[in-house]
């Protein structure tokens, strides 16, 4: 089984001078639940090479095992410190492919033609689709084989209002992940915030937070055994 994550090369917080990139949770316990069921990961994101790590992330109160493990794990530092350029992927190479959020994807991945064009490639292909936190927001211009939002009437969920509003942010991003899942006919919901929450119609699997990184990849690893 072949799962390519895509991941951003964006790390500007907005104009607030500071840092932002991928979420470390929201990679490192997807890989390693993907790299656990023996399954053969790529890692891609537009520029290629070492994709940005939100600093927040790494803060002592984010740490979780996954991360701790990703810290001491040459391999997988060296896997992601040399990613793969998002243009050069196909979605024939892949069963399935995995985005992690972090705020970064709400400036590159949602207006980015490979990651779109991959996106909807995926999806007609009849192959899974998952994406957790602010990743779903790279779906804002995403189509269905049939011309209209993937969304549309679709069950999915992502970071929330509430979410977005406790850290702060909400006048930073570019767009609110939830309005715009809404705004594009999705079927939106959401559990607690900050508790792992996880939605899957057909081959669209979403998760709304870093909690759900994990159960997101088991998600998605249950989509592609069916």
């Amino acid at each position: 089984m072949k799962i390519l994550m895509v991941l951003t090369s964006h790390d500007q917080l907005g104009n607030t001078g500071e840092k932002t990139g991928f979420w470390l949770e929201e990679f490192a316990a997807p890989y390693y639940v993907f790299k656990d069921a023996g399954v053969d990961i790529t890692v891609a994101s537009p520029k290629g090479g070492q994709p940005p790590l939100d600093p927040k992330s790494d803060q002592p109160e984010f740490q979780t095992a996954p991360g701790d493990r990703f810290k001491s794990d040459s391999a997988a530092q060296k896997v992601l410190a040399n990613s793969r350029l998002l243009s050069e992927m196909s979605e024939k190479d892949f069963d399935g492919v995995f985005y992690p959020g972090g705020h970064g994807p709400m400036w590159d991945l949602t207006n980015d033609k490979d990651s779109i064009g991959l996106i909807e490639r995926t999806y007609a292909a009849g192959k899974p689709v998952a994406m957790v936190c602010h990743a779903p927001g790279a779906l804002r211009y995403v189509k269905g084989p049939d011309g209209e939002p993937l969304v549309k009437g679709k069950k999915v969920t992502g970071f929330t209002n509430t979410e977005e509003e406790a850290v702060q942010l909400t006048k930073i991003v570019p767009f609110l992940v939830e309005d715009s899942l809404k705004e594009n006919g999705g079927i939106y919901s959401k559990g607690p915030d900050w508790q792992s929450y996880v939605l899957a119609d057909g081959n669209l699997v979403t998760g709304q937070n870093p909690a759900s990184s994990t159960a997101g990849a088991q998600k998605l690893l249950e989509v592609l055994r069916k």
